[in-house]
């Protein structure tokens, strides 16, 4: 039986004083302001103002990095503050076996709100405002994502937005895209940038910050789940069955101000017809509907563009403290939800490559506002500032999307290699692939183009596309260099909607396509039922 060795009198003073010993205090940081609270909330940060602030930060704590996850189109670095891992590599964010979140402000540049509110949030959490979330989950922050479009400040850009009346940037990047919409596509250097980080970092967890100014409504903040009907339902249901509502409840318990899902009730009723109250697009081209076909959570942000500047930081800023502080007591049961959504397969199963808005059963009430107008200093425009009034309206909520045309998903798409920039663009996304190094012989389906018809009009550099047609059995030779893709992967959903020729938002929607798209012809991805490895 081994003994205890006696504990010598000086080490035992030695533990005692270390123990006793007062804590680090957090440092301070209470000359690091932000330019909108330098200036009252009158003007907003510049891309310098940024990075000086964030290199601010990872100086102040040794657990703040300041790294960067991509390039803008004019060259700007994209940074990115990695917060509660000794190494801010994605190796090592990814080992630390925490909650991964990454949250992102400003892709459309004149929506500055999230931009100001993270660096206060960060600032905050460096002076030890909420020690325990780093216990759980490493934060991913891009504060500037649209850095070039947050150079381009103008007066009179998001007219009518109550401030800040000195000026914020655009909506699109330098290229003139708008970032929210280039998720599947990825035209931009910004969109192929943050997509390489959820693929490389792989966060649990993606919270994507705006600006909206629709509906005259009494909300501070509305926000929004994935919308896309494919999302896997435990993703759906963790965010709508608990996460969302429980931040709801508990900021109107702190702050007494209301939050809902997103919506607009811009459309005209008739004389005791029901109003309705409708959310945006279930497409993955925009941030909260692709992180979701990813399998992972995402939340959508959109401060109310009447209230003042201050208030909108104010709202962005508690919306995000609520969600981190539900992501610290439920980070075992959000990675499971996560897990067990990679772990499903989609193969054999319907799925919608065409949806539709759908009416909730019940009608909801609907807190509506009021808004009186006021000159812009400067210019002399008008801006609108909300009211504090609040008129319950029962609406009808068109909140979910069903499909209304739905494919089966094989087991394997197979491509050609003529296909490489496609093959590329896959990769950039993080889809698994294999590649042929002898000649196969395989019964596939292909589809035939029946007809095809192309937009009249350019939308983000790229006329859309829509093909019919049906599949057809056949039996065909692949050459060595052939791609295949497994559709057992955690990315298989977004392959699907990636490589469907009807799919609303994939390679053949944005035209990418359109070399290999002839009506009479078959479309050159072919698609397998039973599963098929590269030989």
């Amino acid at each position: 039986m081994r003994t205890a060795s006696p504990i010598c009198p000086l080490l035992l003073l030695t533990i005692v004083a270390a123990a006793c010993a007062p804590e680090t205090p957090p440092p301070d940081l209470s000359d690091l302001v932000t330019r909108a609270e330098a200036t009252e909330f009158i003007e907003t940060s510049s891309y310098q103002d940024v990075m000086d602030f964030a290199a601010a930060l990872a100086e102040a704590h040794d657990q703040v990095h300041l790294t960067s996850f991509g390039t803008t189109f004019e060259g700007r670095s994209m940074p990115l503050l990695v917060i509660g891992s000794d190494d801010p590599s994605p190796e090592a964010v990814r080992a630390t076996g925490k909650t991964r979140i990454y949250l992102q402000g400003n892709i459309h540049a004149g929506e500055v709100p999230g931009k100001e509110a993270l660096l206060m949030l960060i600032r905050d959490w460096v002076e030890g405002e909420y020690p325990a979330w780093t216990e759980s989950s490493v934060l991913l922050v891009a504060p500037i994502y649209n850095a070039d479009g947050n150079e381009r400040m103008e007066l009179t850009n998001r007219p009518r937005q109550n401030g800040p009346v000195g000026g914020m940037g655009q909506r699109p990047n330098a290229q003139g895209f708008d970032l929210n919409r280039d998720h599947m596509k990825l035209a931009s250097p910004e969109a192929r940038a943050v997509v390489s980080l959820m693929r490389d970092y792989d966060p649990h967890v993606a919270v994507d910050l705006h600006t909206t100014n629709g509906t005259r409504h009494a909300y501070h903040l509305t926000y929004a789940p994935p919308l896309h009907p494919d999302t896997d339902p435990g993703i759906i249901e963790l965010l709508r069955g608990d996460w969302l509502p429980s931040v709801t409840r508990t900021i109107k318990e702190k702050h007494g101000w209301d939050y809902y899902y997103y919506g607009n009730s811009g459309r005209r009723v008739a004389e005791g017809e029901t109003p309705r109250w409708a959310t945006f697009d279930h497409r993955p081209r925009f941030n909260n509907n692709y992180v979701g076909l990813r399998n992972r959570i995402a939340i959508l942000s959109e401060a109310y563009a009447y209230a003042t500047f201050e208030d909108r930081v104010m709202a962005t800023l508690y919306f995000v403290e609520e969600i981190l502080n539900y992501a610290h007591e439920h980070g075992a049961e959000i990675r499971r939800v996560v897990a067990e959504a990679d772990a499903r397969s989609i193969v054999g199963k319907s799925l919608s490559i065409r949806s539709q808005l759908v009416a909730a059963e019940e009608p909801v009430t609907i807190l509506m506002g009021e808004v009186e107008a006021e000159e812009h200093p400067e210019t002399g425009e008008v801006m609108l500032r909300r009211l504090d009034v609040s008129n319950p309206v029962e609406m009808i909520e068109y909140g979910t999307f069903t499909a209304i045309e739905q494919e089966t998903a094989p087991a394997s798409y197979l491509l050609p290699p003529e296909l490489s920039e496609i093959v590329d663009v896959l990769h950039i996304h993080g889809v698994q692939t294999e590649t042929t190094r002898v000649e196969m012989t395989l019964t596939v389906q292909e589809f035939v183009v029946e007809s095809t018809e192309v937009s009249p009009r350019a939308f983000q550099g790229r006329q859309e596309r829509e093909v019919r047609g049906a599949y057809r059995e056949v039996e065909r030779t692949f050459p060595p260099g052939t791609t295949v893709i497994s559709v057992a992967q955690p990315l298989g959903l977004l392959a699907f909607h990636l490589l469907e020729p009807r799919a609303d938002d994939g390679f053949v929607d944005w035209a990418m396509l359109d070399d290999f798209i002839e009506a009479g012809s078959a479309y050159p991805v072919a698609r397998s039922l039973t599963p098929v490895r590269a030989r």
